[in-house]
């Protein structure tokens, strides 16, 4: 393995720096974690040290280099950092405030570097309960810590992150998760990170770690779209702690309802009902029935898939009655998505899997907002499905074709995965001459051919 020397010289080399210029690429850096270096003289002796082999980089100018080369400490050879990076794949609940921005900053830059090993990082079940019930159990919230140095935060900063997040989450809606996920990613680790760790009042503090939680929660919902789904967890993890300190009680609950749709995709069916009902436990005191309308369509899409139909049953009830009494005026804005249109979607997948092709025809043709692309896309899916268990297999064709053109401009690992179990549940059904038509007519399609390589088709 190369020596931290050689890789601290090839990394500068590379990019054709002479050392005035890396000095000037860590003064930068530094200015913005709110920092000074002494002369350039002084720091270029340091980088001279550091590629001869005679000292490394400490604990403050470590972290100056991975963000003026923007690669890892691992990718540098920082030994004293590798087993920091190695510790993101232990999945863990922050213990406090410094943590969360700690570990969340070094997540962005692992994920922005490409770490394989987080991104090909598994889920872990335990992590979930620990992280639910930590939360429920939490003291009050944390203060952040009040900061003598890094960059001055104010609320204009927080609305500047909160008008970007809703910029990506508009592209992820619209192309998928793999769409936009990197630049996101970019933004957060470059920009956001610093502020985490500027200096800020407590008001600021407050509304900067809401803001924060909920574009890190996006991270987490793109990364699960592209199925990075240990990544993902590690996201809503950060993500739910962030929302903790906020005292964002709402956010902290939709957080743990990402958790409880994500576990269902995997087949953790017991685990995603337990996170829909303590979301639903955690807020009760300021729920809004639109919150609480999503939450039990994610228990009810979780005992679906066990088969539980009364008790599913009964969920979708409860959410139904939930919206009913809305007032889109005293609900979070990030919430405003969840209409009636979303919860027939919900609906529609619940009747899917518990067989009742009928009821998952009614409420699938109901799911199309056509304003949410990869939503409808799901539910066009679901519907092409609901038609082909009722023995409607010219129908369930059609639908298919047309959830095929509306998913043409999708970069999402979740919609190949639908398409897949459509074609594994269609060649299970028929061979007929319709199929063979349907077949030829959608081979070139880039989502149909990449759900044949997920099927082993």
């Amino acid at each position: 393995m190369e020596s931290t020397s050689v890789r601290l010289r090839q990394a500068r080399t590379n990019r054709g720096w002479s050392q005035p210029r890396l000095v000037r690429e860590l003064r930068d850096a530094a200015a913005r974690r709110g920092h000074q270096l002494p002369a350039e003289a002084s720091v270029k002796r340091r980088i001279a040290s550091w590629e001869n082999g005679h000292s490394v980089p400490d604990d403050f100018y470590g972290p100056l280099l991975c963000d003026a080369y923007s690669l890892s400490a691992a990718e540098l050879g920082l030994n004293h950092e590798s087993g920091r990076e190695t510790s993101l794949l232990d999945v863990s609940y922050p213990a406090s405030p410094d943590d969360a921005i700690e570990v969340v900053g070094e997540l962005w830059r692992a994920d922005l570097n490409r770490y394989e090993p987080l991104l090909q990082a598994e889920p872990s079940e335990p992590a979930w309960n620990e992280a639910s019930l930590r939360w429920l159990v939490a003291p009050e919230p944390a203060v952040p810590r009040q900061r003598r140095d890094g960059v001055r935060v104010g609320l204009g900063d927080v609305a500047t992150i909160k008008t970007t997040a809703d910029m990506f989450a508009e592209l992820d809606d619209r192309f998928g998760g793999d769409h936009a996920r990197y630049a996101a990613i970019q933004y957060l680790s470059t920009e956001v990170a610093p502020l985490l760790r500027g200096q800020y009042t407590e008001q600021v503090g407050r509304a900067l770690f809401s803001t924060a939680a909920e574009a890190t929660l996006l991270a987490g919902w793109m990364s699960y779209d592209a199925c990075r789904h240990g990544l993902a967890q590690r996201y809503f993890l950060q993500a739910l702690r962030l929302a903790q300190d906020a005292n964002d009680r709402r956010l902290a609950g939709s957080i743990l309802s990402a958790m409880s749709h994500q576990a269902t995709f995997l087949g953790r069916y017991t685990q995603a009902a337990t996170l829909a009902r303590a979301a639903l436990m955690g807020i009760s005191p300021v729920a809004t029935p639109t919150l609480r309308a999503q939450f039990h369509a994610m228990e009810a899409r979780a005992l679906a898939r066990t088969g539980d139909v009364r008790a599913c049953e009964a969920a979708l009830s409860a959410a139904t009655k939930a919206l009913e009494s809305r007032n889109t005026a005293d609900e979070p804005e990030w919430i405003s998505y969840f209409d009636e249109a979303e919860l027939a979607a919900e609906a529609a997948h619940c009747f899917r899997d518990v067989k009742s092709a009928r009821r998952a025809v009614e409420h699938a043709e109901n799911a199309m907002s056509g304003s949410h692309v990869r939503s409808d896309f799901f539910a066009t899916m679901v519907l092409a499905d609901a038609h082909l268990h009722a023995g409607d297999v010219e129908e369930a064709c059609r639908v298919a074709r047309d959830a095929l053109d509306l998913g043409e401009q999708l970069k999402s690992a979740r919609c190949v995965s639908y398409l897949a179990e459509f074609r594994q549940n269609l060649a299970a059904a028929d061979t007929s001459a319709e199929v063979q038509i349907f077949t030829e007519q959608v081979r070139d399609h880039r989502l149909w051919i990449a759900s044949g390589e997920h099927a082993g088709v």
